[in-house]
This record gives C-alpha cells, structure tokens and sequence, in this order.
C-alpha cells in the first residue's frame, strides 16, 4: 500500500526530494538508487482556499505566502476553514485536508478523507487512540461507502509538539507525518 504509493512517488520526480519519514521508509525499504535525495520541508499545494464554514463559500484563494501565516489564524477568523489540496497526498492516501478551529470544543479541528479499506477501521481507531494525546475530543471517524473513505476528524491539539504559534506550512507538514506513520505501521501489521 505504501511502498507502491512510494515507488510511484520516486519513479515520478527528477530531483527527487523526501520528508525525513519517506527518506527512512524508502532507505529501510530499498528503494533508493544511486542519485541525490535532496531534504523535503513542505509540501506544494495545488489548491489553498479560505472558505466560510456555514455556507462553504470561496471567501479567497490563497497562494503559498498565507501558509506562513500561525495557524491561530483560524481561532480570530472561526467563521472560515482552510482547504488543501496537494498531489503528495496520493501517497498518504488523503484526498483533501481542511483546517478550521471547533468552537464547540475549542480545538483546531483536521478533516480529510484517508483511502483505507473499511476492514481497516479497527487498526485505524487503535493507531489514533494511541498516538494522541487524550484532552478533549481527540478524533472521530467514519467510514463512507459511497466515497470508500473513512472521514477523519482529528484533534490537532492531541498531536505532539502542536502549537497554535505553528504556521500554516508546519502544521499540514505535522500532519503529513502522522497519517505516513499511520499507513507506514498499517502495513508492518498486514
């Protein structure tokens, strides 16, 4: 599951350039040949949007300059989220991200869709139990026939290291770490 999504990811790029977790992976894994690797610091989005959270209306599209922005952008703005989209999410099986901060909780909230299979729902529960933090709500999932996604809400509070003083770049980074880590031990246990 992974190391096809890896191998296509390295077969695709000349200059090839990796997170740290896909350099580990791909060293521990043999998938690396001879050629520079260069050291990847975040991702590249296709599409960043700011988007009002009762009518889901286009307020603004973003370019790269607003994800150096502190994530506490979205706790002064709450009425808005922001959505992503970004081709390096087909290796961690995620269709979009969206971003906002819950009121009703006071946490900042990810949602996005994650590619598993709906056998997996078990595995995904343990693996989210484990490896946050328990505070306030941590998470909710649901799996989605119609789209064959489980729907992930995940406290980005409950994440380690998460600070509200993280840009925009840091956090969706933060994030693109945990779900590899998630699928990565996904298929250590398959």
């Amino acid at each position: 599951m992974l190391k096809k999504q890896m191998e296509l990811l390295m077969n695709e790029q000349v200059n090839l350039a990796l997170f740290d977790v896909e350099k580990a992976y791909a060293e521990k894994h043999t998938l690396l040949f001879d050629g520079t690797v260069q050291d990847m610091t975040s991702l590249h989005f296709n599409v960043i949007e700011r988007c009002d959270k009762l009518s889901e209306e286009l307020l603004e599209e973003e370019t790269e300059l607003f994800l150096a922005i502190p994530v506490q952008y979205l706790k002064e703005h709450s009425h808005e989220f922001m959505y992503v989209e970004s081709d390096r999410f087909d290796v961690i099986r995620v269709d979009s991200l969206a971003l906002e901060f819950d009121e009703a909780f006071g946490v900042y909230s990810a949602l996005f869709g994650l590619r598993l299979q709906k056998k997996q729902g078990e595995f995904l529960h343990a693996y989210l139990t484990s490896h946050l933090q328990h505070e306030k709500m941590t998470y909710s999932v649901a799996f989605s026939g119609q789209d064959g996604l489980w729907e992930v809400n995940l406290a980005l509070n409950a994440l380690d290291e998460f600070s509200e003083q993280q840009s925009f770049a840091e956090v969706l980074v933060h994030l693109y770490r945990f779900v590899f880590g998630l699928l990565e031990e996904l298929e250590e246990t398959v």
